[in-house]
């Protein structure tokens, strides 16, 4: 069985920390720590046999010592099951629970990770670059698509969304934990690939579906409203297009992504 501690206060020094990491997206490069919150993204933790230190979880959804939860609740139950699992499990009362909630409606319970130290490229893994994109959610989805279709490493380039930020770990539903996940990349470390990279582009060398895609590759996926950078696209082995008949003049980065990815993939499962 776990340690059992129950806080009440406001001013503890974990749940300082927990505030912290739920104000700034990118607090968990300077604290190294993760907020991972709701069953979901919790049970995707376990299941990828992540180490839990702390599970924090309200009075109100813990069943045991400390707890209020009635026992016929079955999501409490559910909840108690899955702190019960981590090293540590910290009961607090729901008002202080909220505090460091990253949800509109808090889940009640929460794990407290490790955060992961220096990761290094991997040369010749199938990679999905990011190109300093800005948004949160287009960055979960690229990665949840990316672990989905057989892609196992993300370099993001300074300026991107914060890979472990509470938004795009909700985003990514657990992808995370399935990917080599480099941070902080500048253009010039992408030499360490020994994958050709293919960007798309709306002046490509070819169409999506008629395009020689080599494989492994390492797909770039650009900033959403400036696209891929020229330094880093004349690195780049090739360019493709995503034919569009119904006249649009662009789409979202995120659908593009896993347009191109489930490509790469479908040619794979037909050899």
């Amino acid at each position: 069985m776990p340690q059992i501690q129950s806080i009440i206060s406001r001013d503890n020094p974990l749940l300082q920390r927990l505030r912290k990491l739920a104000a700034d997206p990118s607090a968990y490069r300077k604290l190294g720590e993760l907020w991972v919150e709701g069953d979901h993204l919790c049970s995707a933790c376990l299941q990828r046999q992540q180490v839990v230190p702390v599970a924090v979880i309200t009075d109100t959804a813990w069943n045991g010592l400390g707890g209020l939860a009635p026992a016929h609740d079955r999501v409490a139950h559910q909840l108690s099951l899955l702190a019960v699992q981590a090293e540590r499990v910290i009961v607090v009362p729901e008002a202080l629970f909220k505090g460091f909630s990253v949800l509109e409606s808090p889940a009640r319970l929460g794990f407290l990770l490790k955060a992961p130290g220096d990761v290094r490229i991997e040369p010749s893994l199938p990679t999905v670059v990011l190109d300093r994109l800005q948004d949160a959610g287009n960055v979960g989805t690229i990665l949840r698509s990316a672990s989905a279709l057989g892609v196992r490493q993300v370099v993001a380039i300074k300026g991107t969304a914060a890979l472990w930020s509470a938004k795009v770990m909700r985003a990514g539903m657990g992808a995370h934990w399935a990917l080599r996940l480099v941070e902080q990349a500048s253009v010039d470390d992408l030499a360490q690939l020994q994958v050709p990279l293919v960007a798309t582009s709306s002046h490509a060398d070819h169409d999506l579906p008629d395009a020689p895609l080599p494989h492994p590759c390492a797909w770039v996926m650009g900033h959403e409203g400036q696209g891929v950078s020229d330094a880093l696209m004349a690195r780049c082995d090739m360019t493709v297009s995503i034919p569009q008949p119904g006249g649009e003049e662009s789409l979202n980065v995120a659908v593009a992504a896993s347009i191109c990815l489930y490509e790469s993939a479908r040619r794979q499962h037909r050899r």
